[in-house]
């Protein structure tokens, strides 16, 4: 005899049902996993709900797997961590806030909001924007990302309004097989290091119709990463799409085939950005940026291998490669402080097989146009680019990075 349809449908585990109040203001932490480890166990999908019409407030929990199930997380109420540093326990770790911890198989969504609350944590006297001139005052300055994976696969993101974290909105660790779609994030432009999504040591990932708007990247990319598809995202104000930054204190980061499409950068710092430290190893290869609209934007096309957050890095010879970035039909208007493109490539580790393809930056203001900056660029212009990047170097570097070095 077959099943009924019914015994199909996933069981549904409300919040509320496991003691979670929903006001705001009561700690409905342990309610939360309590009805996850009941989800978790379940023995066919399941359905973990935060009902609409209510506002839990969590402390910082680490939702484990793996499960016997497939949970969908559904958001339809509003989910807020307590209100700054001083209401956030002592003996918690202030680095993070939702964890999913070895998940195989899990989607989240809902109509609701997930609110950060990150107000009293950007306004720390030790974030860069407090100090004078940008320096940074003394004390304590961890801020926890708002939802993080970690070592897990088969993830949907979808369907979902999150605001205001206190440091990244979202950051995926050491996962693949991930499904992004249709998110709208937003903080204040000037709220720091709120990157919308950040993912490190992640494959087969893809970031689909989605609107983001914070005070940092967009999208950023560290190392580690590859099979990156990211398509039609609004992006801005902020700091745009970014790779990195990579090799910081001389580490190796290897990132490839990493493709950015059909998106809109508005009113930010960067466009599309490749950043990196002196003394790195690794390499950035196979990237399309790939019919990118820029609206305003400080620096529409940079690569910066000089990344440095302070006035005293020293330079060093050895460098992430960066090889095989294609820039084609990226158009609009430029912030006449800086070149429209700019590649400052390593002194001793050349950028190569740069490409750019139907590219025309033109000022917002209608002022002169800006020439490119290129330092130890080797690339070509497929067709006529406005301005005329004829900085770029033809051919190849008679050296090449030695495999050694890169080993990616």
């Amino acid at each position: 005899m077959a099943d009924s349809p019914s015994s199909y449908e996933p069981a549904v585990f409300n919040v509320r049902s496991f003691g979670a109040v929903g006001d705001g203001v009561s700690d409905d932490t342990q309610a939360f996993k309590l009805a996850w480890d009941t989800a978790c166990q379940a023995e066919k999908s399941a359905t973990l709900l935060l009902p609409n019409g209510y506002i839990f407030m969590l402390q910082s929990i680490i939702f484990t797997g793996p499960c016997k199930s497939v949970i969908t997380f559904q958001i339809d109420g509003t989910i807020m961590p307590p209100d700054g540093p001083d209401s956030w326990p002592k003996h918690i770790s202030k680095k993070q806030w939702l964890v999913f911890y070895r998940i195989n198989g899990m989607t989240m969504e809902g109509i609701g909001i997930i609110d950060g609350r990150g107000e009293k944590w950007w306004d720390l006297p030790c974030k860069p924007h407090k100090g004078t001139k940008g320096k940074t005052q003394s004390g304590s300055c961890d801020s926890p990302v708002a939802i993080r994976f970690f070592v897990s696969s088969n993830l949907t993101v979808q369907r979902l309004k999150i605001k205001n974290s206190p440091q990244f909105h979202f950051r995926f660790d050491g996962c693949q097989n991930v499904h992004i779609e249709m998110l709208t994030i937003k903080s204040p432009a000037k709220s720091p290091n709120t990157d919308g999504i950040h993912i490190e040591n992640t494959n087969n990932l893809g970031i689909y119709n989605s609107i983001i708007s914070n005070g940092d990247d967009c999208v950023s990319i560290g190392a580690g990463c590859y099979n990156v598809d990211i398509r039609n995202i609004t992006c801005g104000p902020s700091h745009g799409i970014s790779i990195g930054s990579l090799g910081n204190h001389n580490s190796r980061a290897c990132v490839s085939n990493i493709t950015v499409s059909d998106s809109i950068v508005k009113h930010s710092d960067n466009g599309v950005r490749i950043k990196t430290w002196q003394g790195g190893l690794g390499s950035v290869s196979k990237v399309i940026f790939n019919s990118i609209h820029m609206d305003t934007v400080r620096n529409p096309i940079i690569i910066d291998q000089y990344y440095c957050l302070s006035e005293n890095c020293v330079n060093q010879s050895s460098a992430v490669f960066i090889s095989g970035i294609t820039y084609s039909n990226i158009k609009g208007t430029y912030d006449v402080r800086s070149p429209p493109m700019h590649f400052a490539c390593s002194d001793t580790v050349p950028c190569t097989n740069l490409t750019l393809s139907e590219v025309e930056l033109l000022p917002a203001k209608g002022q002169n146009l800006i020439d490119p900056f290129c330092w130890n660029a080797y690339g070509t212009m497929q067709t006529l680019t406005t301005p005329r990047a004829f900085c770029l170097i033809e051919g190849n570097p008679l050296s090449s990075p030695q495999k050694d070095a890169v080993q990616c």
